[in-house]
């Protein structure tokens, strides 16, 4: 485990090999995000630069993300306030989105509001199963404020997203792999050792580059993308393996 400073994490990073696992560690709320939280995830997202396959999960078997932390948050009364949070907070899914190698949301438990955006936010959205997921923040009377509305339109489109969000429904782990919001159902049994076998198998040069290209990049980009996997080692000792199996 990487220590980062010496408070209580609420936020916690793991190393193994190339794969930088960060757990929201607040069992007792749910593992909802209070300011300190947003600062630690921001240390968090700092340290594990470098790492070629990130997974974000929770603490526990409850929550993935429960949201904001309402109790503290309850204390933010003016606009000003209001919207520093959230653009804080909004910077925070941004780089998960934008983070180099490929990012897994790994629901070990419901992603309620702010814990579906940050879901949201990573590339790939391994669930296990019986968990819930919605942007249910309609039901106190304000909208997705982290990105979720925006990547959660891209997702399932426009008409879809307005439906979710604008009702708040929450969706069982099925009927969210159904509608593209979830990409991989796992048993329970099966969870933790699932994402992390999807992680390792991830943590490679072509998965990231893979993931530029998915993301939306210029035919150039792609070309001079695949140009630079060409001429890598790595590319020419895999070829060089297959070579020699052929007769």
């Amino acid at each position: 485990m990487v220590e980062l400073d010496g408070a209580v994490a609420t936020v916690e990073l793991e190393l193994y090999g190339a794969v930088a696992v960060v757990t929201i560690n607040r069992p007792h709320a749910r593992n909802a995000i209070s300011l300190d939280t947003m600062g630690e995830l921001e240390k968090t997202l700092d340290a594990a630069q470098g790492a070629r396959a990130l997974v974000i999960t929770g603490a526990g078997d409850r929550a993935f993300v429960s949201g904001g932390d309402l109790k503290e948050l309850a204390a933010l009364r003016t606009h000003e306030e209001a919207a520093e949070m959230a653009r804080r907070m909004r910077g925070v899914c941004d780089r998960i989105a934008d983070f180099p190698a490929p990012v897994i949301a790994a629901l070990n438990g419901h992603a309620l509001g702010g814990g579906a955006e940050i879901a949201v936010a990573a590339d790939i959205r391994v669930a296990a199963e019986g968990i819930r997921i919605g942007f249910n923040q309609v039901s106190l009377e304000i909208m997705p404020a982290w990105g979720g509305a925006e990547r959660l339109a891209t997702l399932v489109g426009p008409g879809r997203a307005l439906l979710l969000a604008g009702a708040g429904r929450i969706l069982d782990a099925g009927e969210a792999e159904r509608l593209g919001l979830v990409d991989l159902v796992l048993p329970r049994a099966e969870f933790a050792d699932g994402w992390r076998q999807l992680a390792a198998s991830l943590a490679n040069r072509p998965a990231a580059s893979i993931k530029r290209v998915v993301r939306g990049v210029s035919a150039q980009e792609a070309v001079d993308a695949f140009a630079e996997l060409w001429v890598a080692d790595e590319h020419w000792e895999a070829a060089e393996q297959v070579l020699r199996r052929r007769p």
